[in-house]
């Protein structure tokens, strides 16, 4: 059987092009996986479900080794499942020397391995510069006065008169959250703010 596998990280990204080319390839729809989600690990729904399914002869088929997964150690790990445990082949569209469906010679091997370790590496490193120029641009951000996260509730018009009826004992953090229409916990927090 032959198998293809697609992966996306983002729902910006559009699994179509990995698909054509899997298609052109000779995969059939039907065995294409598709996951979307971050290549940092292999813990990925229809990647296991692939996983599980092959048997020895099967090949798997991805566009290129970054759809396969970005961390360089489980690369290689699941490189060595696919091809030593399960005995099954791998091909890689964008990078023939790859595939390991050819009969080849201890020179061919050889070589295969060194690219497959140094472009994994590269995925990894990509991977890597991607976190860090995000967070760059995540601290510019923040310098240049850009706010994250959920814009801040505003406290209601009777906020402090109730909180007054709380700190005397005349309602619970849970009853004064209840008037105000917010959890107890945001109330508590608020109160502790003012109190800060």
């Amino acid at each position: 059987m032959i198998y293809g596998y697609v992966r996306i990280s983002t729902k910006e990204q559009n699994e179509r092009r990995q698909i054509t080319a899997l298609q052109e390839y000779g995969v059939s729809m039907q065995f294409i996986y598709v996951d979307r989600q971050s290549g940092k690990d292999f813990q990925r729904k229809n990647y296991c479900k692939l996983i599980r399914r092959l048997k020895p002869g099967d090949t798997v088929v991805v566009k290129s080794i970054d759809r396969f997964g970005r961390n360089y150690d489980e690369i290689l790990e699941q490189w060595r499942l696919i091809t030593k445990d399960k005995k099954a082949n791998i091909v890689v569209i964008d990078m023939p020397l790859l595939s390991t469906t050819q009969d080849r010679d201890l020179v061919g091997t050889v070589i295969a391995d060194i690219v497959l370790q140094l472009l994994s590496y590269v995925a990894q490193t990509e991977r890597e510069f991607i976190r860090q120029r995000q967070a760059e641009g995540i601290a510019a951000a923040k310098a240049q006065g850009v706010k994250f996260g959920r814009i801040p509730k505003e406290r209601p018009a009777d906020f402090n008169e109730i909180k007054s009826l709380w700190e005397k004992g005349a309602l619970s953090a849970r009853a004064a959250g209840a008037q105000l229409g917010i959890s107890h916990s945001t109330f508590l927090r608020w109160a502790r703010e003012e109190n800060g």
